[in-house]
């Protein structure tokens, strides 16, 4: 009986959330299983597609077509990646194909060139008759000379292996080595038949009688070392066929070159220890249970992490754990690779293609039990989860921007239920959206009120800005932020300083025409970086020459408006000419490495102050650093956004966590226009839960997550008349389908109306229970997913940001 092949197509129409049935040829029978890819013939075109299933019926009445080849030798995506992708495309309204995409490493969505690889326990045969004497031959060579039969047949029996290279940076890294082919006896009569001179010879043949038997392949450079010989000696002993040469595969490793120190366990505090207790008995018993730690700053999370991730490797499983920006967050990552090692994988941006490519291959041959990584490592083809850990749990990169627009808390909870594994959801300042399920019970809450060492969180002062404006010339610092700096100087303490705007200056403006210059793509000012000299876009990158005469009015009268990291760098240098700054914001830190490498620096104690915007605002864990200062706590809370105090309670308070983490006495000094803002004052008292009461109350009011669900529909096209006509048009296609209860807001245009040349109208819409929602999204998705007349549809289930 023929055998069908259910495969999701890699095409942009409307039935890729379908899989089509092929048939699998006779050649392939048997061989081809759900998670690989495929070419398939498709229309008048040949296209590559994901097998998601294997069947004996179709539905098709009519001829079926055959798979036409194989793209890899064994499936991509395992059984449960295949499920989760299917779920995801349902949930987050996007195409199957797109999820698909997102699991796997970029080497292997990018435009690559594939071989096969000989292993170097292969049949002699093998290398002679197919390889022709090459360690390795094109994929398409070795199709050409068998069939994919027969090359499925020996990638099950390992004796080949593909391997893929993008732009020659991701291919596999192999070193020379040798695999033993003499038995003991045989190297002893070798060595018994050599010249006395021949010292090395015989240093060598001890070497290989006593691996003699061994399997897998011997690294030149460990031999070298093991039996203190040279180059020349083993060049000499493959000529005379003492041991046949091979290439050995090495990963590259992410941290060559760093020391990592390693790290026992910690004494745990008996707030500590009641939660490792109450999670790892749930790690034990495999329950699916969500634990939200909820601890102040310096309240040791990170240690219950680990005593979690090492109970569920004692018990043979293994463990995830997300952190918001791994570049952001190194201090965190030194501490799981100390205390695990070589078990631990890292999966994230701030690495090579090849070292993503390898740390991948890790985690799939199951080499690496321990897997920790931002957003996309959720997607990590670990087996046997025993558990999961969310860190910073509130922070917004955990979502994604564009499709599949998902969020990876929701990923997270649907992994643990498929492995029936416990979550740990941890902040000091959760969402509210998670806080709110543990005081319904949907969630434990586990709350860490003290720090670890007894230490009081930091004294918080708040400086009206306004008042010190009274004072003194415009600056960026009250008296009291520069003092207390000058104090640490002299102390030699550090102190941390955190402005969260980049650039020098927010905009350039016409002192005699008030002309800003903006944008010609958005409709955004531009922002003076003196570092380039230039001015620069933030959304869509455009870039230009500093002004020197208004485009307007032609007056010379232009002048720099607003502040930014570059500015309050070269103004600290004026006021506090014997400190020592380094600044820490996206243009600092572009280069690889950088951002560790401006943490090493500050932890060498080699400057008296870091400067950043919010990318310092967590993770630091320096015992020097006795001063926080925030130079403007109010750029978040003006924005047109529900979450506006929200999200500046949480940078006040996790920033304010940086001081006082050691010995020393912490204090932090808030700057604002606004000091009696809600948000502001009970950040200052370090009052989550105060927060929270007075935050629920008002999105009560507001109608707002989380009591109710929200879904953000955005329209764009060149042409502005035709993005607000087609968001109009599917607000009249959704109302009939939505109760009385629905609240729709707008459509509007978004904040900032036009991006990269653009412009974008959106409407929301707030829900607590619509059946018929969901199939009406999915059939708008369906019916505008080819950009007809270039418009673009996006919907974002649950967005964190409405501008």
């Amino acid at each position: 009986m023929t055998q069908i092949a259910e495969v999701i197509v890699d095409v942009p129409t409307m039935q890729t959330n379908r899989p089509f049935d092929y048939a699998i040829p006779a050649s392939l029978t048997e061989q081809i299983s759900p998670g690989m890819r495929v070419v398939v013939p498709f229309g008048k075109r040949q296209l590559q597609g994901f097998v998601v299933a294997i069947t004996d019926q179709s539905s098709f009445e009519g001829t079926l077509k055959e798979i036409v080849s194989v793209v890899d030798l064994r499936p991509v995506l395992n059984h449960e990646l295949l499920q989760l992708s299917q779920w995801l495309a349902q949930s987050t309204f996007a195409f199957w194909i797109s999820c698909l995409q997102t699991m796997l490493p970029s080497v292997m969505k990018a435009s690559y060139e594939k071989t096969v690889r000989l292993e170097p326990t292969a049949d002699p045969k093998l290398a002679t008759e197919l390889f022709q004497g090459k360690q390795e031959i094109p994929f398409s060579e070795a199709t050409s000379l068998t069939s994919a039969h027969k090359l499925l047949q020996l990638q099950k029996e390992q004796q080949v292996e593909i391997v893929y290279h993008v732009n020659n940076r991701a291919h596999k890294k192999m070193l020379k080595g040798l695999l033993p082919t003499k038995s003991a006896a045989e190297c002893e009569a070798l060595k018994a038949n050599l010249t006395k001179s021949a010292k090395k010879q015989a240093l060598l043949l001890t070497y290989l009688a006593s691996v003699a038997g061994q399997t897998e392949a011997i690294a030149y450079q460990q031999v070298l070392a093991a039996a203190a010989v040279s180059r020349e000696t083993l060049r000499t002993a493959a000529k005379k066929g003492w041991f046949k040469e091979v290439a050995i595969e090495q990963y590259r490793d992410p941290y060559a070159g760093h020391t990592v120190e390693h790290t026992k366990p910690r004494v745990l505090t008996a707030e500590q220890s009641a939660a490792v207790t109450q999670i790892s008995q749930a790690v034990k018993a495999s329950e699916n249970e969500v634990y939200l730690v909820e601890g102040v700053t310096g309240s040791g999370k990170t240690e219950i992490y680990l005593q979690v991730i090492q109970d569920a490797l004692k018990l043979g499983k293994t463990a995830l754990m997300l952190v918001p920006e791994i570049a952001l967050t190194p201090q965190m990552v030194n501490r799981v690779k100390g205390r695990f090692g070589e078990r631990v994988a890292m999966l994230h941006s701030g690495l090579s293609t090849g070292e993503r490519y390898d740390e991948w291959r890790r985690i799939e041959r199951q080499e690496a039990q321990v897997v920790v990584g931002a957003r996309s490592a959720v997607f990590a083809p670990l087996s046997h989860l025993g558990v999961i850990i969310m860190d910073e749990e509130h922070e917004t990169s955990y979502k994604q921007d564009d499709m599949p627009r998902y969020n990876a808390r929701d990923v997270v909870l649907w992994r643990a239920k498929y492995h029936n594994c416990p979550v740990i959801l941890g902040s000091a300042t959760p969402s509210l959206e998670s806080r709110a399920r543990a005081q319904k019970g949907v969630y434990h809450l586990i709350r860490l009120k003290h720090r670890v060492n007894d230490r009081p969180m930091p004294e918080v002062t708040v400086v009206d800005m306004k008042n010190e404006l009274k004072k003194t010339t415009e600056g960026n610092f009250s008296e009291l932020m520069l003092a207390q700096i000058r104090q640490r100087l002299i102390r030699h303490e550090q102190s941390v300083l955190m402005l969260n705007r980049r650039g020098f200056s927010s905009f350039v403006m016409c002192r005699d025409c008030g002309f800003v210059l903006k944008c010609p793509n958005c409709d955004i000012s531009l922002t003076l970086h003196m570092d380039t000299h230039s001015m620069k876009c933030h959304y869509c990158g455009h870039e230009e020459a500093i002004p020197k005469v208004c485009a307007n009015c032609h007056s010379h009268k232009i002048r720099y408006y607003g502040t930014g990291t570059q500015k309050v760098e070269a103004e600290l240098k004026e006021l506090l000419p014997t400190a020592r700054i380094l600044r820490m914001d996206v243009d600092t830190t572009r280069r690889k490495g950088a951002h560790e490498k401006i943490l090493n620096q500050f932890g060498r104690h080699d400057a008296d102050i870091l400067l950043g915007t919010q990318m310092i605002a967590k993770g630091l864990d320096f015992p020097d650093v006795t001063l926080v200062g925030v130079l403007n706590a109010d750029t978040a809370l003006g924005l047109p956004d529900f979450r506006a105090s929200e999200r500046t309670f949480q940078l006040l308070t996790q920033v304010s966590g940086r001081a006082g983490r050691a010995d020393k006495k912490g204090e932090v000094v808030v700057q604002t226009y606004n000091p009696e803002h809600y948000a502001i004052q009970l950040a200052r008292h370090h009052d989550y839960e105060g927060f929270y009461k007075r935050e629920m109350t008002l999105r009560h009011q507001g109608n707002y997550p989380p009591y109710y669900f929200t879904i953000l529909l955005t329209a764009s096209h060149e042409e502005e008349n035709l993005a607000a006509k087609k968001i109009f048009q599917l607000m009249n296609q959704l109302k009939p389908v939505l109760s009385k209860e629905a609240i729709i807001l707008g459509p509007t245009p978004r904040a900032i109306a036009r991006v990269n040349r653009r412009y974008y109208y959106q409407m929301v819409i707030k829900y607590k229970n619509e059946p018929n929602l969901n199939a009406e999204l999915t059939k708008i998705m369906q019916d505008n997913q080819e950009t007809k007349k270039g418009i673009q549809i996006s919907i974002d289930r649950e967005p964190l940001s409405f501008i």
